[in-house]
């Protein structure tokens, strides 16, 4: 297992798996935050047992509604700074885990796969970062010494601009500029790539240098 962790396109695969389920519940997160609908019309006038109308209860509490979208807003901000993920993927896995017994439990399609998915890259990252993470179990915790992309600043600064990026384009984006904002974001994505590969190849080489002076 340590040796997969070593490598570097490995490293990326899971900065960027935090940065996409960071990225969709602070997206999601904003909508509760406002105080807006998660849907375009009210569903009070559906059956009780659909999802439309489970939402709009949700939505009715008022407080409820904007505590789950500051849960996620918080959850979805950590697993972006890479610094603080870990905290991150444990604050997130109850609430992507009750989404996803949401969507079983009333009919949404495909929506299930979707959440399901979610549901394993955050167990993912958890079992990535268990050799820490165990301590909550009252096990020792371990600590490897391979170089760790994750602690490049560039990777919590790119984070941190991803996630205002995207509070920005929730906030302002109109139908107009929804083009705009689905080219920058693989336009960075595919920049913040090349340039953090170069810059961990570039840093574990002199990791190790300095471990065989």
């Amino acid at each position: 297992m340590s040796k997969i962790k070593e490598k570097i396109w490995v490293q990326i695969f899971i900065i960027y798996t935090r940065y996409l389920i960071g990225g969709a519940f602070v997206f999601a997160s904003l909508v509760k935050i406002m105080g807006e609908r998660f849907t375009a019309e009210s569903g009070a006038e559906n059956p009780i047992d659909s999802s439309w109308h489970f939402f709009e209860t949700m939505y009715a509490s008022g407080l409820y509604w904007k505590f789950i979208g500051m849960a996620q807003l918080l959850a979805g901000f950590l697993l972006m700074t890479q610094r603080y993920a870990k905290l991150g993927a444990l604050i997130n896995l109850p609430i992507i885990c009750n989404i996803f017994i949401i969507t079983l439990s009333y009919y949404f399609a495909f929506t299930p796969v979707i959440t399901g998915l979610m549901l394993l890259a955050n167990i993912l990252l958890i079992v990535w970062d268990w050799n820490q993470l165990k301590v909550i179990v009252n096990l020792s915790p371990s600590f490897s010494n391979y170089y760790k992309l994750e602690k490049d600043i560039f990777w919590a600064i790119f984070g941190i601009i991803l996630f205002c990026l995207i509070t920005l384009c929730k906030l302002f984006m109109s139908i107009e500029n929804v083009l705009f904002w689905f080219l920058i974001f693989p336009i960075l994505g595919i920049a913040s790539i090349i340039i953090g590969f170069k810059r961990g190849k570039k840093r574990k080489k002199l990791v190790f240098n300095k471990s065989n002076i």
